[in-house]
């Protein structure tokens, strides 16, 4: 299902400490080229690549095929394309330049943030 690979891609960028991970649901924008954008970004180009690796592992891991990839040379934004779903990755100080939240300000968005780690179960004695 659709949510359960944006929680997947949310989930790989905040594991490498992305931040500010958003989804856009572009699904009412006429000539729209995804159904979702997903946002985040990092605070160097080091993560930057690290984010964009493990979000391509664990999408792979789920069986998704990434149809394209572009910025990996210089780490400033990466851009991955899964087909209805495009990744965008920026080094921080691109995101808030571009400021692309901004384009797409009227339609609907949902924040994600680190979920919780769930306590080991007790086993049965």
């Amino acid at each position: 299902m659709i949510t359960h690979d944006l929680r997947v891609i949310a989930d790989a960028a905040i594991d490498k400490k992305g931040e500010r991970v958003v989804s856009l649901d572009l699904r009412g924008i006429d000539g729209a080229i995804a159904d979702y954008f997903v946002l985040c970004d990092g605070s160097n180009t080091t993560q930057v690549g690290a984010i964009a690796e493990n979000i391509a592992e664990k999408m792979k891991e789920e069986g998704h095929r990434l149809y394209r990839s572009q910025g990996e040379e210089n780490c400033f934004w990466i851009i991955q394309d899964y087909g209805n779903i495009m990744v965008h990755i920026f080094l921080k100080e691109y995101r808030d330049f571009y400021r692309l939240e901004d384009l797409w300000s009227d339609v609907p968005r949902k924040e994600y943030k680190e979920r919780r780690k769930t306590a080991a179960k007790k086993t049965e004695q």
